[in-house]
């Protein structure tokens, strides 16, 4: 991992999931914007996979269980698909605040991922 593009996408996804959560809240049903929003979650998430793929190779190895780091990493790239499957299918502003709790959910996992990387000693 790179810690200042980890921090960036914690900012984008709490952004992201803040919008979404607030646009739902407010009754707006998904459009391009709360889609757009969780698919550039989506985009920093596959990012963060070929940078954690190509670390390790470097030198810029884990302090924690690396395959911990894998199943959140996993994990989250799996929910904005899911996520916007569910928003696409049932439209209504539900959908939406589904957008927004995943985008919200996905900045814990990075900030934990974060810990694993940086931090955890195995």
């Amino acid at each position: 991992m790179i810690e200042w593009f980890t921090w960036l996408q914690v900012g984008i996804a709490v952004g992201a999931g803040l919008l979404c959560l607030g646009l739902g809240l407010a009754g707006r049903t998904p459009a391009d914007l709360t889609l757009g929003a969780t698919l550039l979650v989506e985009l920093m998430l596959l990012a963060q996979l070929v940078v954690s793929l190509t670390a390790p190779l470097v030198g810029n190895v884990p302090t924690g269980s690396l395959l911990e780091f894998y199943l959140y990493l996993v994990s989250a790239i799996i929910l904005p698909p899911l996520a916007g499957l569910w928003a696409l299918v049932e439209r209504n502003r539900w959908s939406t605040v589904v957008l927004g709790v995943t985008c919200l959910s996905i900045a814990v996992m990075l900030y934990r991922m974060n810990e694993i990387w940086f931090v955890q000693l195995a």
